[in-house]
């Protein structure tokens, strides 16, 4: 939707009703957000269809590869921390046993061990070859020109919505 105010000529936002003089710039800055998460998501989900694995989400990409980051174990919170996801069950399953396993989709891909009372999940050999496919498919198809400024952007506006969903939990 385009949207034209005496101070701000040709915005486009994704939700008029939310538009007023004091925050056009952040309608546009959200649709942009909108926006940009689609695309990455389908991104994601095509690369590493092109990679081999055509059946997984972009749920289930970002903690592939981030359990093959570094070949170090990592424990589920740990990944839902480094990644912003709130909800475990997003990228795991309970089994009867009450430990976790990893999505249907990544199975084969990423393994889990326990280790006392805590279970760690990292990649396996097919996971990290899997990933180095996925690196290749992701060069062949972008550029590092501006990424740079564009993931300080992202940075900062993730810290921004995170400290603005604190106030909003505290407001309820």
């Amino acid at each position: 939707m385009v949207i034209t105010m005496s101070r701000h000529p040709t915005k486009i936002v994704s939700s008029e009703h939310l538009v007023s003089e004091a925050s056009t710039e952040l309608s546009e800055f959200e649709y942009g957000l909108i926006m940009v998460t689609n695309a990455f998501n389908r991104w994601m989900v095509r690369c590493m269809s092109a990679a081999g694995a055509k059946d997984m989400t972009a749920v289930e990409v970002s903690p592939l590869h981030h359990v093959s980051h570094r070949d170090r174990k990592k424990k589920l919170a740990d990944i839902c921390f480094v990644l912003n996801i709130e909800d475990m069950s997003k990228i795991c399953t309970s089994r009867p046993t009450r430990s976790r396993s990893w999505s249907r989709a990544a199975m084969g891909y990423v393994k889990s061990e326990k280790m006392g009372k805590e279970v760690f999940f990292s990649a396996t050999q097919a996971g990290r070859d899997l990933c180095l496919k996925y690196r290749e498919v992701r060069e062949s198809g972008l550029t590092n020109e501006q990424i740079g400024e564009a993931a300080q952007l992202m940075h900062n506006a993730s810290g921004l919505y995170d400290t603005a969903a604190r106030i909003a939990s505290t407001n309820q």
